[in-house]
């Protein structure tokens, strides 16, 4: 087994075999309440354009939410959904929750009133928080009898087909991604550090990976209300952000913004990324603009609490089409991998992975086997240990027998001059089966060379799964709430002209 590249020590495994970290504190509860001990004065949240807060008024804004929900009669175990934009008011909210024993749910506020409703009667939550309504105000409480098995939020998945399925994370899991995050960043947790979160707090990347782990070390999260290219700048600059976390196509319209040349960065130590391919190239521009920084790729799903893997930056323009190695209480295997591609179905366990479903038994049996999450995904395991995700299975072309992965053929666009998005999908041939089609985005201004991105692509992939179809657009692929491509919708919308070859 090829050795991990990232801090091991103190881990154990528990009773089913899964890797945890050694412990860990009681509760959320208990992690913040360890910070404000340690500087109740210091600056916990920044809110741009908005309030600053310290750690004490945090703790005591929560407490007093805690408070006015058990006014409401909320008890231990209860769920309350969160529908509020991303805010202090978002975080008292969350902490008020935490402190009351009441079971959080995040709501994507890209949702429909319809995928809300859903949401809120699934969990069976007794109050949602709503914007423009006063936080729950009463007497300061703080539930003391919080352990780390306890359920703590109900994150809910956003797939592309079906309903969404919330998945049941316990203290535990949120408090072994921070020390993950910690480890895989190399981040010195007695140092504080300033996160700037850029995308909504209802994603298990801002809330877990950047908000928690923050608030867990004492740093300062700053938070943008919505996202906009030019206060996301100013951000990193007056706020003197270290920690920088979000999607590629942002790096990239970052730092082609003319006021990016006189933009002092050098206090940035850390910049990761994920959600999408990225080019090598712009991986080396990264690492280039943000000279201080380390650069990283994470992948992660809802059901993993965020990190699953990352690539740390030592790997991360030789291989910037992989996302990297497990995280030190996370193993990976493959299910039914092809004797011929090496490709099979990615499955993960750790201390991160949560227990299920919220009220979906048969769905839980069929992901959560044996204590490995089947992730869907198609991947490939190098032997220096490093992760490829090829496709997700659903996805996966058929030209005339031989496996097209999609993701590897996004890969391959990703890196062409231009490019801003691109989605592969097959379409439909009566002799082969499936082709390969490719929908491409290009950045503002520019023209694709439909030939010279074919010759590419002949470059870095087998021929076969060279695109055969190729439609250009300037609208944004559709997706959904979060963020994810809608390739149903691209099937039956996108009308492919004439074959390139």
């Amino acid at each position: 087994m090829a050795s991990s590249p990232f801090d091991t020590r103190d881990v154990e495994r528990d009773a089913n075999g899964a890797l945890r970290y050694t412990n860990p504190p009681a509760s959320l509860a208990a992690m913040l309440r360890a910070s404000v001990e340690r500087a109740p004065h210091a600056e916990a949240l920044v809110e741009v354009g908005g309030p600053r807060v310290t750690y004490g008024e945090l703790w005591q804004r929560a407490a007093r939410v805690a408070g006015g929900l058990r006014a409401l009669g909320l008890k231990p175990g209860d769920r309350a959904a969160i529908r509020l934009p991303n805010g202090t008011a978002w975080v008292e909210a969350f902490f008020g929750c935490v402190l009351a024993g009441v079971v959080v749910v995040p709501v994507n506020t890209r949702f429909t009133d319809k995928e809300v409703q859903y949401v809120v009667d699934d969990s069976g939550a007794r109050f949602v928080f709503t914007a423009g309504t006063a936080l729950p105000d009463g007497a300061p409480f703080a539930a003391g009898e919080l352990k780390p098995d306890d359920l703590a939020a109900v994150f809910y998945t956003s797939g592309t087909t079906g309903f969404p399925k919330g998945a049941m994370t316990a203290h535990r899991n949120l408090l072994s991604n921070c020390e993950t995050v910690f480890r895989v960043l190399r981040i010195d947790r007695t140092v504080p550090t300033r996160t700037l979160v850029s995308v909504p707090l209802f994603h298990v990347t801002a809330c877990d990976s950047q908000l928690l782990p923050t608030l867990m070390q004492g740093g300062t999260t700053v938070i943008m209300p919505a996202f906009d290219i030019k206060a996301f700048l100013r951000a990193i600059a007056a706020e003197r952000i270290d920690n920088l976390i979000t999607v590629p196509a942002i790096y990239w319209f970052a730092i082609n913004q003319p006021e990016f040349a006189d933009l002092d960065v050098s206090h940035v130590k850390w910049l990761s990324y994920g959600g999408a391919p990225i080019a090598p190239s712009l991986v080396r521009q990264l690492k280039l603009k943000f000279p201080n920084a380390r650069v990283g790729n994470g992948f992660g799903l809802t059901e993993t609490t965020s990190i699953a893997t990352y690539l740390p930056h030592e790997y991360a323009a030789e291989h910037a089409d992989s996302v990297g190695f497990p995280s030190p209480v996370m193993e990976v295997k493959l299910l039914d991998a092809d004797p011929a591609t090496g490709v099979g179905e990615l499955l993960i366990r750790g201390g991160n992975v949560v227990s299920g479903y919220w009220n979906k038994p048969e769905k839980t049996a069929a992901a959560f086997v044996d204590g490995w999450l089947h992730t869907g995904d198609l991947a490939r395991i190098g032997p220096n240990g490093l992760v490829y995700i090829v496709d997700r299975k659903k996805d996966m072309i058929n030209r005339g027998g031989e496996n097209v992965y999609c993701v590897e053929v996004e890969n391959a666009i990703a890196a062409f001059p231009g490019v801003a998005e691109v989605a592969v999908i097959g379409v439909p041939d009566a002799m082969m089966g499936e082709k390969v089609g490719a929908v491409v985005v290009p950045l503002p201004g520019m023209a694709l060379d439909a030939e010279a991105l074919v010759a590419h692509c002949k470059s870095e992939i087998a021929d076969f799964k060279v695109p055969q179809y190729l439609h250009v657009q300037a609208e944004p692929l559709p997706r959904n709430p979060s963020g994810k491509i809608l390739k149903p919708k691209l099937r039956e919308t996108v009308k492919w002209g004439r074959a390139l070859r």
